[in-house]
């Protein structure tokens, strides 16, 4: 089974979860949605293209592996911003933030907390299901080499140190797929990988929320997914 092997390198990375109030928090690897709008970005797709985004997304199944320690990655940004008499900021307690138009909620410059990887130093290997369909693997390798915009990993700062597209990796199974593609040096790289793809080697099974209906626009749907602690049988490059 062929696999890419994708290459996440930045001075500083998000794969957000979902935001509460001003805090801006990530979780440990890639959104299945992330990767599927880093994909399209690279394919010159638009938001207006639902259908094809959503198509992509059922399509992908990819497992991820840090390349150093993770503890040492983490670092949050704190942001204000200024509001003015008719703006609001979005709360989870159902009282817009605000200036006017009834009890003022906001005294201050309005606070967020932003929470990134940096120095992110993270392998992908992805496939497809439906291998022939458009795009094929092949299609997805073109565009990360000439994309047709800008990439970004996460937000729109995380601008990628280095081309995402590394080569092409034959495994069995994603977990053997990231001991192939993970340097060597350490016996505990934390890794991800799906359940259906195989439960040995992990150390919990869990269910993360990281899909996004692509034709609502809301995010939602589950998936069960393997996380464990790897170590790698090769040299790094």
């Amino acid at each position: 089974m062929r696999w890419m092997h994708l290459r996440l390198r930045a001075p500083m990375a998000a794969f957000g979860r979902e935001i509460v109030d001003a805090h801006g928090v990530i979780r440990n690897v890639p959104a299945q949605s992330m990767l599927t709008g880093l994909l399209a970005n690279a394919l010159g797709w638009d938001r207006s293209m639902r259908a094809e985004h959503q198509a992509l997304q059922d399509r992908i199944v990819f497992g991820a592996v840090w390349e150093r320690n993770i503890g040492l990655s983490r670092m949050v940004d704190y942001q204000t911003a200024q509001l003015g008499k008719s703006d609001r900021a979005w709360t989870t307690r159902g009282v817009p933030a605000g200036r006017d138009g009834g009890p003022k909620t906001y005294e201050g410059a309005h606070q967020r907390w932003r929470e990134y990887h940096a120095d992110l130093r993270l392998s992908v290997v992805l496939r497809l299901e439906s291998a022939e369909a458009f795009p094929t693997m092949e299609e997805l390798q073109a565009a990360l080499d000439r994309p047709a915009r800008p990439l970004f990993i996460g937000r729109k700062c995380c601008l990628p140190s280095a081309p995402i597209f590394k080569d092409w990796v034959e495994a069995p199974s994603a977990r053997e797929a990231i001991e192939t593609v993970a340097p060597t040096g350490s016996e505990s790289l934390f890794a991800s990988w799906p359940v259906a793809e195989g439960t040995d080697g992990s150390n919990r099974t869990t269910t993360v929320t990281d899909e996004r209906n692509w034709v609502s626009g809301l995010h939602g749907g589950g998936r069960e997914v393997c996380e464990g602690l790897i170590a790698a049988p090769r040299a790094e490059a």
